[in-house]
């Protein structure tokens, strides 16, 4: 099931009423996010990610198109009654401690106190940010001004979770035990949205990305597709002779990393078979065979680099 749809979504920003310049942030924009799973969105600045997580979340509203939530078109609040945001770059009031915060903001939303002293309890103490609950936003940095974001954004137990980037400030350490949390809220049911620069980050958590420039899906699919190379197969042998490395090398073009390590590019399974077949006729063992990959930085490079051409 898809929890979030959009058919064709468009957005021009104006630079004024008597003015001709605009600038067209989402261009036709069509795109599913299955329910319990972790989605990545991304793009160089001025993509237009942000602009379709405020279009999502009743913030903005679109030129033209359509866009639903949980069934339910954005223009009905009610579909975001069960949806939890951490926006880029967010500001809580600087007198208030970190504990007062989650108390407005779940009050906002209409929790009970009992739940809400239950809750802040919970997700300061996973946020790992407990012993500051009492501490003045104003001492806050911004890696714990992110952790305590996070926090407010799970507190009235959503269904759909959008994050902009969330681990932006936050040292290694902490990018680790959010991205785990992360994972933990995902095994849960809970979906995820994630707006981030930190491709490697995406990389590990997402099971699925997409992939805006200049407000237009220029790529999509889950992490494994778009990094595995298609028929490049990294193969790990037993240690091979002069001979056989010989024969790899001018029959088989292959690409020697070591004596027993080397990248093969085949035109088809059956190629890739009679490859087989020959290291198995000279009783070559074979460890492992596996696709070559790409990491998903250098995907989003050679993508933007194609699009700009």
């Amino acid at each position: 099931m898809n929890i979030v749809q959009t058919e064709n979504l468009t957005k021009i920003f104006k630079s004024g009423r008597f003015s001709n310049n605009s600038v067209k942030a989402l261009d036709n924009l069509s795109l599913n996010i299955e329910e319990k799973k972790i989605f990545g969105l991304l793009g160089p600045n001025g993509a237009g990610k942000t602009t379709l997580v405020k279009i999502l979340l009743g913030i903005i509203y679109p030129t033209s198109g359509k866009a639903e939530i949980f069934g339910k078109n954005i223009s009905n609040h009610q579909s975001r009654r069960r949806v939890g945001f951490l926006p880029e770059n967010h500001r809580f009031p600087e007198y208030m401690t970190g504990e007062q915060v989650l108390f407005f903001y779940g009050e906002l939303s209409g929790m009970k106190h009992t739940e809400l002293k239950k809750k802040s309890d919970e997700f300061l103490s996973l946020v790992d940010m407990e012993k500051w609950r009492k501490t003045k936003i104003k001492k806050y940095s911004k890696g714990m001004l992110q952790r305590l974001g996070l926090a407010q954004a799970m507190l009235n137990n959503p269904e759909l979770i959008f994050l902009d980037e969330p681990t932006d400030g936050v040292d290694p350490i902490g990018r680790k035990q959010i991205r785990d949390i992360l994972v933990n809220l995902n095994s849960e049911g809970k979906t995820i949205l994630v707006n981030s620069h930190l491709l490697s980050e995406v990389e590990l958590i997402c099971d699925t990305v997409a992939i805006l420039n200049k407000g237009l899906l220029v790529k999509e699919g889950t992490v494994e597709d778009l990094t595995v190379t298609e028929n490049a197969y990294i193969i790990k042998t037993s240690d091979l002779s002069e001979s056989i490395l010989n024969t790899l090398l001018s029959q088989y073009k292959a690409e020697i990393s070591s004596k027993n390590d080397f990248k093969y590019k085949s035109s088809s399974v059956e190629d890739l078979n009679l490859l087989i077949d020959y290291l198995r006729k000279e009783k070559i063992l074979i460890n492992a065979i596996s696709q070559e990959k790409n990491s998903l930085e250098d995907l989003f490079i050679n993508v933007i680099e194609q699009e700009a051409v």
